[in-house]
């Protein structure tokens, strides 16, 4: 059986996997990231993950799941903020196929945590799906009909990037008043220490308060959900999907507030179609290894029957 690796770069970590054709995970391993240190930083922690995971078992081929929007064809990353700079015009896929002599494929984050999520998390079953990552920025992805919805630029569901707030925040892409700059988790964090006139350095303290029951804190949470609501009728109304799949680091709190975004959800039926990530922090790798895998469609059958016997 092939095992292949899943690696996710984001912000603050990179993330990878070692897993087979039915999802199992024979090894994991990862590394913060100080992404303002640019493109060679980020690659160096790339390569650590990668080298630690070749390490423990052969592997044939490689996915790689990346913040920005990414030419799945060719591999290469064609827009990217400052979240992660230097990194716009990087030859991702070819990068990794140099670097380890096997077959590699890339994609952005969000359409990799959706892939992961409708192989082997909530999404199973199910062919019209909407994903929403909340971390550093706001990812987002479009399944219809079973095949994502990259768009004619790699920028299809790119929620995070619509506005919100007309003339709002300066969003990071030039724009003002995008989605990220009220929902991800770094808005958050923000949000937090703006009404609060505390001083959060991580996003769990500001969860630790609430969950206290401390009301500054949870009225920052009543705050970020009715923004998110907002975003997400806006969601439902447009697409109408089978299921809406939240993930990002600020799930991992969602004890605290999901209570509170239902609560503020008008659209009709959004309430029962709106799921966390099962896979976690876990998911872009999850889709990074199946895009992986799916190198191997590309192979004449002959090969593929030889290799899997």
């Amino acid at each position: 059986m092939r095992r292949v690796i899943g690696v996710d770069i984001g912000g603050t970590a990179v993330k990878g996997l070692v897993l087979d054709e039915i999802g199992n995970v024979w090894a994991e391993a990862s590394r913060d990231t100080e992404a303002w240190q640019g493109r060679e930083a980020i690659l160096g922690k790339l390569n650590a993950v990668v080298c630690e995971l070749l390490k423990a078992c052969p592997v044939q081929a490689i996915g790689i799941a990346s913040a920005g929007r990414v030419n799945t064809d060719t591999g290469e990353v064609v827009y990217a903020t400052d979240n992660l700079p230097g990194w716009q015009g990087l030859q991702l896929a070819g990068w990794a196929e140099d670097t380890y002599k096997l077959p590699a494929a890339a994609d952005n984050d969000a359409n990799a945590a959706l892939l992961g999520e409708a192989w082997q998390g909530a999404g199973r079953g199910r062919h019209n799906l909407v994903m929403l990552t909340l971390g550093t920025g706001v990812g987002g992805a479009l399944m219809i009909q079973g095949l994502l919805n990259r768009g004619k630029r790699w920028s299809g569901g790119e929620f995070g990037h619509s506005v919100l707030f007309p003339g709002g925040r300066l969003c990071n892409c030039g724009r003002r008043g995008c989605v990220e700059q009220y929902i991800s988790g770094s808005a958050l964090l923000r949000l937090g220490n703006e009404l609060t006139g505390r001083a959060y350095e991580h996003g769990a303290e500001l969860m630790s308060d609430a969950r206290r029951g401390d009301q500054d804190a949870l009225q920052v949470l009543e705050h970020y959900t009715s923004d998110l609501a907002v975003v997400l009728d806006n969601i439902g109304a447009t697409l109408d999907p089978e299921l809406i799949v939240i993930g990002g680091g600020v799930i991992h709190d969602r004890d605290v507030w999901w209570p509170l975004l239902k609560n503020r959800l008008q659209g009709e039926g959004l309430s029962g179609i709106l799921t966390a990530a099962e896979l976690g922090n876990r998911a872009g790798c999850f889709g990074a290894a199946k895009l992986a895998l799916d190198c191997f469609r590309q192979l004449p059958d002959g090969y593929e029957e030889e290799d899997t016997a």
